[in-house]
């Protein structure tokens, strides 16, 4: 029987025969898929984003739903909504695209507000609760989200308590000159998805995600999460420190990836590996043309490990 690590290596690599030279951003998606988080790619249109959700899904052979956010969708287009059923004299439940093991939230800029408010209790708690009635959403359950960059015109900056709810915040970016050039050469993307045969069960996947929590942290590993945690709140460069959830977030992250690589304990290597696309999000610089990555680097360097 193979280990967690040779299966999740499997799909890495068959995954990576579609979405060509990322296989760090795959390893990371799929770090927060077992650490049962949600993950928000924030990248120009066209690098392959919805693409890695549609492969993902496939490998994984999971029920999959796509909602395309626009400026007038509206929360019950998500959730659902409840019909009059004339022959049962009653109302009906008719379930929205959230009621599905992965939910790709394209563009989830371009939607309101209000509508995008509609995904928090479903990200967080796994649950949705209409007309007064909550509903127990499928497991696995996760969502990618895709978001254009907020200069671009039509879109709506996501309120911070949406943010905080993706564990981790990646970008594509550009492929290098290699890379594209298999790609132009290649075959159709769309061709490979179709072909895609899945790898790994729903309750393989399941029981991996609960081996994450059994992977051991060590008291030296959290008093190096804690020092991160305090630096943030304490330093002047950030406006507001990491959250205790943001925290958590850190420490399941660390633990999946673990996993991944195949060992039974966290090490420093994995918090601060996994820690730019956890936190980069989260922390907003004091002063505003210093960039994400610098920030993140900044806190690593200076951070001891215990």
């Amino acid at each position: 029987m193979p280990s967690i690590k040779e299966t999740l290596d499997k799909l890495v690599a068959q995954m990576s025969q579609v979405i060509l030279g990322k296989e760090l951003e795959i390893r990371l998606v799929l770090t927060c898929l077992i650490a049962r988080g949600h993950v928000l790619i924030e990248d120009l249109p066209g690098v392959g984003k919805t693409t890695l959700a549609h492969v993902l899904a496939r490998v994984l052979g999971l029920s999959f739903q796509r909602i395309q956010f626009t400026s007038d969708l509206l929360p019950a287009d998500i959730i659902g909504v409840s019909i009059y059923d004339k022959e049962a004299e009653q109302f009906k439940f008719h379930a929205g695209p959230i009621f599905a093991q992965m939910v790709l939230a394209d563009e989830v800029n371009r939607a309101t507000p209000k509508t995008q408010s509609a995904l928090l209790e479903a990200m967080g708690e796994h649950q949705v609760t209409v007309e007064g009635e909550t509903r127990r959403l499928p497991a696995p359950f996760f969502v990618l989200a895709t978001q254009n960059p907020l200069h671009q015109i039509g879109t709506f900056p996501l309120p911070e308590s949406q943010l905080d709810r993706f564990m981790m915040r990646l970008a594509l970016g550009y492929p290098n000159h290699r890379t594209e050039r298999a790609l132009l050469k290649g075959k159709d993307r769309r061709e490979m998805i179709a072909d895609i045969v899945p790898t790994l069960t729903i309750q393989a996947l399941l029981d991996i995600q609960n081996a994450v929590p059994q992977v051991h942290v060590a008291d030296a590993l959290i008093d190096y999460l804690q020092a991160i945690l305090e630096f943030s709140r304490q330093s002047p460069r950030y406006r507001a420190g990491l959250s205790p959830r943001a925290g958590l977030a850190i420490l399941h992250c660390a633990q999946a990836w673990a996993l991944m690589q195949g060992r039974d304990h966290v090490i420093p290597e994995d918090v601060q590996t996994i820690l730019p696309g956890v936190i980069g999000h989260r922390l907003v610089a004091m002063a505003e043309q210093q960039n994400t990555q610098a920030l993140v680097k900044q806190l690593i360097d200076e951070v001891a490990i215990p």
